[in-house]
């Protein structure tokens, strides 16, 4: 296996249990990946995107959990485009079946750890 790789997760707070769904798979499985999680706990400020862009710009990658939460969700949108910016490879990953939002600029797949797994190993 290669190296570990290091993955920003963006989502919305409101489906914080999919965060943790994903965070748990990588925990128990032999993932290739090192997991950041940059939960917001408080209100956004520059101080909070300051830290955010550190850690996206830390990272080989960028996966976002993509939900209708998705459009609503500040914050998360605010990480895609920091991601963006900083030229990091993005790959969005649809976390419910009865829901296929599209968000721009994202290529967003279905939930496997298959997917997840041949995004981050081509990093």
């Amino acid at each position: 296996m290669a190296d570990k790789k290091v993955i920003f997760v963006a989502f919305s707070m409101k489906d914080v249990k999919s965060r943790d769904l994903l965070k748990g798979q990588s925990l128990h499985t032999n993932s290739p990946f090192e997991y950041i999680d940059m939960s917001v706990k408080e209100p956004y400020d520059t101080g909070w995107k300051d830290r955010v862009r550190t850690r996206i710009k830390r990272s080989d990658g960028v996966i976002v959990l993509v939900s209708k939460n998705s459009l609503t969700s500040e914050g998360q949108q605010w990480e895609i485009a920091c991601a963006k910016e900083e030229k990091k490879r993005i790959m969005g990953i649809w976390i419910y079946t009865d829901d296929r939002t599209n968000i721009a600029g994202v290529n967003t797949k279905v939930w496997t750890w298959d997917n997840i797994a041949d995004f981050i190993n081509s990093l």
